[in-house]
Order: C-alpha cells, then sequence, then structure tokens
C-alpha cells in the first residue's frame, strides 16, 4: 500500500478524474453530494488526489490523518453523505486506479488498497455518526429529511421575501 504512494504522486489526477467520470456516469445522483464549481475548477479532483497520496503515505501512522478526516468528516455530515455511499465509491475508485495504472495495479495492490479503503471508510462513517448524532440530540435537531411549511411570508422589499418555515410534525 504504502509503496503506492510514488506511483499515486504522479498519475493520482489521472485517477480522480477517470474515479469522477465514471462515478457520475454510474451514479448521476451523487453528484448533489459534491461541489459543483469545485468539480469545474478541478479543486474537488485536487483535493481528493491529494487525501488519497496522503493516506497512502501515512497508512501506518493514520493519526497523522486525523485533521483531515475531522475536516472531511465535517464536510461530509454537511452534505448528508451516507455509510452506504462508500461501497460505490470505493468501487470506483479501484476501477479508477486499475484503469489508469493498468498491470502495474496488481492484484496484490488492488486487496490492499481495497483493505485500506475499508479501514478509512470505516472510520469516517464512525466519524460521521457522531456529528449526526449531535445534530440529532440537539434541542430542535433532527436526523434526515423533514417536511416542514410555509408559516408566513414577508415582503422585505421589492425583491427580496422571507419565508418563514415551521415543521409539519409540531415538533
Amino acid at each position: 500500500m504504502k509503496s503506492s504512494a510514488p506511483v499515486l504522486s504522479e498519475h493520482g489526477m489521472t485517477v480522480v478524474t477517470r474515479f469522477y467520470r465514471r462515478l457520475f456516469e454510474h451514479h448521476p445522483e451523487l453528484r448533489n453530494l459534491f461541489n459543483h464549481a469545485n468539480q469545474r475548477s478541478g479543486g474537488q479532483s485536487e483535493a481528493l488526489a491529494h487525501a488519497v497520496w496522503a493516506y497512502a503515505s501515512n497508512i501506518d501512522n493514520l493519526g497523522a490523518l486525523g485533521p483531515a478526516v475531522r475536516r472531511i468528516s465535517q464536510k461530509h455530515a454537511s452534505l448528508g453523505v451516507q455509510p452506504e455511499h462508500y461501497p460505490v465509491v470505493g468501487e470506483h475508485l479501484l476501477a479508477a486506479m486499475a484503469e489508469t495504472l493498468g498491470d502495474a495495479f496488481t492484484e496484490e495492490m488492488r486487496d490492499a488498497w481495497a483493505a485500506a479503503y475499508q479501514q478509512l471508510a470505516d472510520v469516517m462513517i464512525g466519524a460521521e455518526r457522531e456529528l449526526y448524532d449531535q445534530r440529532a440530540t440537539q434541542p430542535g435537531g433532527w436526523l434526515g429529511w423533514r417536511p416542514f411549511e410555509v408559516a408566513r411570508k414577508v415582503d422585505e422589499s421589492e425583491e427580496i421575501s422571507s419565508f418563514y418555515l415551521v415543521p409539519t410534525d409540531g415538533k
């Protein structure tokens, strides 16, 4: 796994470009979990390429990734990333690695990356679950989608209106 870090440093952008193309081709419903402006600018791809390289480089010192895991889990929780999204992402990330690296992506390397990805996914899922639980247990908090209705509308100016929403379940 760690031995693949130099290869990923060199080919990381190609891997993630292929990854996003594959992911969105097979799962267009996941586009809403990604910042469209960052997708267009390449910022999302650069961030993922760096994250994959950093993970490979620090596989024997995962504590070094703590700040990045916290930042990414905060972002994921703000977007509603769910545990069931991780296998889909893993499948397309490994496929993109195989497409990019060809014969250099050996079965041994694939198995190592699959295990490492699952380990990281488990860490992320746990961190995000804590955030979701915090959100649900705070006063007025909840998980998932919740129906609201417009209680009143106030015209603030000719161009701006405020809408006051209340939950339909009365909570």
